[in-house]
């Protein structure tokens, strides 16, 4: 499998590099973190940097097992450092070692080193990341292959609606690009990445909890991307399957879910009042597949899943993505940037006039000029402007045509 360009988080690490700052990569397991550390390993030896002062350990090979124990890790590297050189550190999966950031930050405090960390756990989500290493790093979070990346990584070459339906079918994960035209093995693959995550990262950092009831909320969410939600509302409805639970439980359950990565939560947004509401919010899969994988279902509900990876598009693209709500109204997204605002409507196809009018009235009534966008797969009339408001197509969107 040819490694896929990530110009999004490579520049980040070539942005940061020989700052005294620790890059912290964190991300949902198997999105690429590793091979993004021997993408820019590559870059380092290709700016001359000899590999004799790079130093990488990946915690899940089991070669570097002695080295979970931050004592032995912190030897192992004291003794390869080149001394009076620059030398580049790279820890893969550092939540495997406990109390790692006792030999991180004494590494960090040499001159000489420059220091790269990767991990998946919701360890490195929940607060105590920044507690342990407070003005001390940055933090790039990566999610799995954007469709853009995903086209540019196609062995065959695909139309923009093929390729889509493939992303949308097969996995956003980049490994499910080498498994192509193979459904079992990519649906068996799938499901490793998944009951890992429930397993290692959710069900263990939750201690005690109901994995049936876990489960449970998570076909729940599946079944209802894009809609919005609220933990009493998702206790009500197990509760009456005969998985009695209660509105704590769920939020409890819901959180460590947010944690670990699988799920991503769009919280409501006032837009005339300019504030967060804290009722109710919308709920989107790090991977679209995996709602197939879930409910065994490919073919029903395409408009939610299109704004499912719409929302993780702009996530991408460096925004603080809301549900807007209007009196009356609802606005599918707003995105919050260094550059202001901006807002989204997200629909299959605007080509029926009352669906186009539908559509366009919660943009039509805001009154500030920040930009508006309208995107649609309809290939008739796929743009337009509608006194301000820009219709685009979002699989060109989505490719970065336009």
């Amino acid at each position: 499998m040819k490694l896929i360009e990530r110009p999004q988080y490579l520049n980040f690490l070539i942005r940061n590099k020989d700052l005294p700052l620790i890059k912290v990569i964190t991300g949902v397991r198997r999105s690429g973190k590793s091979t993004l550390f021997t993408l820019y390993k590559n870059y380092l030896t290709s700016s001359g940097v000899p590999e004799e002062r790079i130093i990488a350990i990946n915690f899940e090979d089991l070669a570097f097992e002695s080295l979970q124990e931050y004592h032995a890790l912190y030897r192992y590297i004291l003794e390869r450092l080149r001394p009076g050189e620059k030398n580049y550190i790279f820890l893969d999966e550092i939540q495997h070692v406990p109390q790692f950031e006792k030999a991180v930050d004494s590494l960090f405090i040499k001159d000489n080193v420059d220091l790269y960390i990767t991990g998946s756990n919701a360890y490195f989500l929940s607060g105590d990341l920044a507690t342990l290493l407070a003005g001390r790093y940055v933090e790039m979070q990566m999610l799995p292959l954007s469709f853009r990346e995903f086209f540019s990584g196609l062995d065959t070459p695909l139309s923009l609606e093929a390729a889509y339906e493939a992303y949308t079918k097969d996995s956003s994960f980049p490994f499910a690009l080498a498994l192509r035209g193979k459904e079992q093995n990519i649906s068996e693959y799938l499901s490793g990445i998944y009951n890992t995550i429930l397993i290692k990262d959710t069900l263990t950092r939750l201690r005690t909890a109901n994995p049936a009831i876990l489960q449970s909320i998570m076909k729940y969410m599946a079944a209802n991307i894009g809609s919005l939600i609220s933990p009493s509302k998702i206790a009500n409805t197990l509760t009456s399957m005969g998985r009695k639970t209660n509105n704590k439980t769920i939020e409890r359950y819901l959180t460590s879910l947010t944690d670990s990565l699988l799920l991503y939560q769009a919280d409501r947004f006032d837009v005339r009042g300019k504030n967060i509401l804290k009722t109710n919010a919308k709920y989107y899969l790090v991977d679209p597949a995996f709602r197939r994988l879930l409910m065994n279902d490919t073919g029903r509900d395409t408009g939610h899943i299109l704004e499912n990876i719409i929302y993780l598009e702009l996530l991408r693209r460096g925004n603080k993505v809301f549900v807007g709500q209007l009196p009356g109204g609802e606005i599918d997204f707003v995105c919050e940037s260094e550059t202001g605002l901006s807002y989204y409507q997200v629909a299959l196809s605007t080509l029926d006039p009352a669906v186009l009018d539908r559509e366009l009235k919660p943009l039509r009534a805001l009154s500030d000029q920040y930009p508006k966008f309208l995107l649609t797969l309809d290939t008739i009339t796929p743009s337009a402007n509608y006194e301000g408001i820009l219709k685009r197509n979002a699989l060109r969107w989505l490719a970065g045509e336009e």
